[in-house]
């Protein structure tokens, strides 16, 4: 009896060809159906294809090297349209950071001259470095932000070391360039945020308190409401027509900053100019505009041997503490509120404008305009659209005009500039309230910043003062694991320059 041979399981489970298959529909409405599943696979897949085509266009146009941030600022662009801005938005948005800050060509230059430099030249210095400055934050940096001198640095400069301290002013100008140096080489080699851990929280947040509240003393000084008495200081003539100017410029200027008036500071400066024309505080000698003065006497000015010296070891570091931290606050706020604004999470990366701001600071030096800085100001251009290098363009395209009116600029009387001084200083004063009141080891060294560099009218002999107490106060409280080994290290020199100083 013959057996039949047993089929192959994979023979059984084999699909059928789609030949048999169309053979086997025997009815014509299945051979339909088939013919209508098959176009509609064919058109599902055809959708496919067209997006996947439409993605790979996308993805060429977005990696185009013309749009990168390199190639963008190679051939002239800022990306304005990447950052989702306009041009007329850069316009205005330069505009009003040349207000916000056009006080700087104002006040500093009045500052300088009393340390003794000519008035009609370190205008000239001021606002050269403040248009060059500006210019390169916005070819270079790509961002609205505009360079000035500081006022901290300013009246470290005229009123510590050259009136005070007998200190030359080319000896000054070198703490100025090697702390830009040092500033330069620390963004290089990306070690800013180990001299963030080095210097204590509270002492970091008590330098700007310090700052302000020196910039307001000098502000007092300046417009007469102060005086050195025999002992200490004195009340000044409150009625003499610069008091009375400047507490009236200081009451209005708090109450347009209020009402968040945009070019407060320079409404103030012009009201009291034209105001003091009567009164015999404004005087114009000559035409009010006219070719720039020379700065001849003041170009390369500079000694970097002489400021070497370890007695400056606490001015150098005053010099560097503020231009570093004031910089570092003021380039992540503005490039937070643009990437904010913009609405996008790409992160700007900050190394460019601080390579622009620490080249300034040396550049600057050399031009006789101590401690070039980010101002914080800059924020007005991004409040009002800037995104870009073009704002700093336009802003710097201004001062650059202003170099025909330093003749006008020169008889601006100090009651004009002290209410800004004033203010900007007692501003500065206020961030005294982020420090942490809980832990007193923290608390004291910040206090004795603020009253050694009140008592002393010396913010550098301030700041030595609380980290030589912040070592000490945490040593007797058992706390010296809390000090970083930097601060061991820089102990012994702040130790030399109060024997030195005695």
């Amino acid at each position: 009896m013959l057996r039949r041979r047993p089929v192959s399981p994979l023979r059984r489970a084999s699909p059928p060809t789609a030949s048999s298959f169309i053979r086997s529909l025997d009815r014509p409405a299945k051979r339909q159906q088939y013919y209508v599943c098959k176009r509609l696979h064919f058109a599902r897949f055809s959708s496919i294809v067209f997006r996947a085509k439409e993605a790979s266009v996308r993805t060429e146009q977005t990696d185009r090297p013309s749009v990168t941030p390199s190639r963008l600022r190679r051939i002239g662009r800022f990306g304005i349209a990447e950052r989702g801005s306009t041009r007329g938005r850069e316009l205005t948005a330069g505009l009003s950071m040349f207000l916000a800050t056009a006080y700087t060509v104002v006040v500093i230059p009045g500052m300088l001259s009393d340390a003794g430099l000519p008035h009609a030249a370190v205008t000239t210095c001021v606002i050269v470095v403040v248009a060059l400055g500006t210019a390169a934050m916005g070819l270079f940096g790509n961002l609205p932000m505009v360079l000035a001198p500081g006022l901290g640095g300013v009246s470290l400069v005229a009123y510590t070391l050259v009136l005070d301290g007998n200190v030359d002013y080319p000896t000054a100008m070198g703490m100025v360039f090697w702390s830009g140096l040092a500033f330069l080489l620390l963004t290089i080699f990306g070690i800013r945020s180990l001299v963030a851990r080095i210097i204590p929280a509270s002492i970091r947040m008590a330098i700007g308190p310090a700052i302000g509240i020196f910039i307001a003393f000098v502000g007092f000084r300046s417009a007469g409401l102060t005086v050195a008495g025999k002992s200490s200081l004195e009340l000044g003539d409150l009625a003499s027509p610069a008091a009375l100017m400047t507490l009236l410029g200081v009451v209005v200027l708090i109450a347009l900053n209020a009402r968040k008036v945009p070019g407060s500071f320079i409404i103030v400066i012009v009201a009291i100019t034209i105001i003091g024309i009567p009164l015999g505080l404004t005087k114009l000698d000559g035409a009010p505009f006219g070719l720039p003065a020379s700065p001849s006497g003041l170009l390369f000015h500079i000694d970097l041997i002489g400021s070497l010296s370890p007695h400056y070891l606490p001015y150098l570091f005053a010099f560097f503490a503020s231009e570093f931290f004031s910089t570092t606050g003021v380039v992540m706020t503005v490039t937070d509120h643009i990437g904010q604004s913009a609405g996008t999470t790409t992160q700007i990366d900050p190394k460019r404008p601080f390579l622009v701001d620490s080249s300034s600071i040396m550049a600057g030096s050399l031009f006789g305009s101590p401690s070039v800085t980010t101002y914080a100001e800059s924020a007005a251009g991004a409040e009002a659209g800037g995104r870009t290098g073009l704002s700093s363009l336009w802003a710097a395209a201004c001062f650059a005009i202003l170099l025909i009116a330093t003749p006008l600029a020169g008889a601006i009387p100090s009651a004009a500039t002290a209410p800004v001084v004033i203010v900007v200083g007692l501003t500065i004063v206020a961030g005294f309230r982020r420090i942490d009141s809980s832990d007193l080891t923290e608390l004291l060294p910040a206090v004795i910043v603020l009253v050694c560099t009140l008592l002393w009218g010396n913010f550098g002999t301030g700041i030595a003062a609380g980290l030589l107490g912040y070592v000490l106060i945490k040593v007797c409280a058992g706390k010296w694991k809390d000090i970083h080994p930097g601060m061991w290290v820089m102990t012994p020199f702040l130790v030399y320059f109060f024997i030195a100083a005695a």
